[in-house]
């Protein structure tokens, strides 16, 4: 009895000899991915612009994967720097960074600054996401310089009952704006490298679409709907050109004749600075003025990482959430930009940001140091 009782207490103290196969294999450890850069520079007469097909397949992840995929292998063989993605649906917009972090780093390719903002809709059913990309071209496309060019905001007259109702001919003229801008700084309609219209309904978009691609015929073209629900009717309108040969400052700002001459925001930015610089977006959490001054001044800190400041930034898009947060904007904005040089800009009502609790959006491009 004491030899049987003694056999099984011998195993358990010595247990058993383990196989091969029954060895712990050892703890795998994912890659780290990189983040984006929070600036991105690129050679001013290199700048172009790429705009990536719609897409229904997949909810935002996968429409994501394949835009960004169809991005990096543009015919041109242009670089990424800059990405603006436009997002539509209840998808978790803090993948897009990720996103782009993976695609990117698959290829072996540098990483783009990254800015994501929310809107109400875009052309197509079921498609969740529109990525405008500014890239750097393989060879100077741009020797005379480029023009950022205000949004040419125009409300609909007489206001229509439903703001979710056809938008051409308010469209046409804030394209006509848009062209009056460009001409009276000597860019060609040809010459026009992006137009981005900002929306308030997509009902005639087809029409839309058309009219802009008949006036700006070179350009890459987004049209967005900026709001589920819009309170007013509404287009805003702006782009980026290319400057004819010719001398001139690193940065003039210009407000050709027959178009609005605001103390607030110059008409468009004649640039001739070797290099730009583009920031990410900063938000801002609370509609307080301290909330909206430490927006700007992590905008601030983000540029000077960047090789340049925010007196010699040209060109602003804020991204408001209610016209309250606009306000705040303007009261706001003139504390850190130069008022005596104030930059061209687009600013309107858009339907959401990546953080619930922001309150207004803000990427600006600078001239570099």
């Amino acid at each position: 009895m004491a030899l049987t009782l003694a056999t099984p207490l011998a195993a358990q103290r010595g247990g058993k000899k383990k196989k091969k196969g029954d060895e712990e294999l050892p703890t795998q450890q994912l890659e780290v991915l990189p983040e984006p850069p929070t600036t991105n520079a690129v050679d001013t007469a290199r700048l172009g612009y790429l705009m990536s097909p719609l897409s229904s397949k997949g909810l935002l992840s996968q429409q994501t994967h394949d835009a960004i995929k169809a991005l990096i292998r543009n015919p041109r063989g242009a670089q990424v720097v800059k990405i603006r993605a436009f997002v539509a649906g209840s998808g978790d917009v803090r993948r897009i960074q990720t996103i782009v972090s993976e695609e990117f780093s698959d290829k072996k390719q540098p990483l783009p600054a990254v800015s994501v903002v929310q809107v109400g809709a875009l052309p197509l059913e079921g498609a969740q996401v529109l990525i405008e990309a500014a890239v750097a071209e393989k060879k100077a496309v741009n020797p005379g310089g480029v023009a950022f060019f205000s949004g040419q905001q125009v409300l609909a007259d007489p206001k229509p009952d439903n703001p979710l109702g056809p938008v051409l001919v308010t469209a046409e003229k804030s394209l006509a704006n848009l062209q009056k801008a460009a001409d009276g700084v000597g860019v060609s309609a040809a010459s026009m490298l992006r137009v981005t219209c900002l929306v308030s309904s997509l009902a005639d978009y087809a029409a839309v679409s058309q009219r802009a691609t008949q006036v700006f015929p070179g350009a890459a073209l987004a049209i967005v709907q900026l709001q589920r629900g819009p309170l007013q009717s509404v287009v805003e309108c702006e782009g980026v050109g290319r400057l004819p040969a010719g001398e001139g400052n690193a940065v003039t700002l210009a407000n050709p004749a027959g178009l609005t001459a605001s103390p607030n925001y110059s008409q468009v930015a004649l640039v001739r600075a070797p290099r730009i610089v583009f920031s990410t977006l900063q938000m801002a959490f609370g509609n307080s003025e301290a909330d909206a001054r430490l927006a700007f001044e992590r905008l601030s800190r983000l540029l000077e990482g960047g090789k340049t400041s925010i007196k010699n930034v040209f060109f602003t898009q804020v991204y408001p959430l209610t016209n309250s947060s606009l306000e705040r904007v303007r009261a706001t904005r003139f504390l850190y930009l130069d008022k005596t040089r104030p930059p061209a800009s687009t600013m309107i009502v858009f339907e959401g940001l990546p953080s619930l609790d922001a309150s207004f959006g803000l990427e600006v491009v600078a001239a570099q140091n």
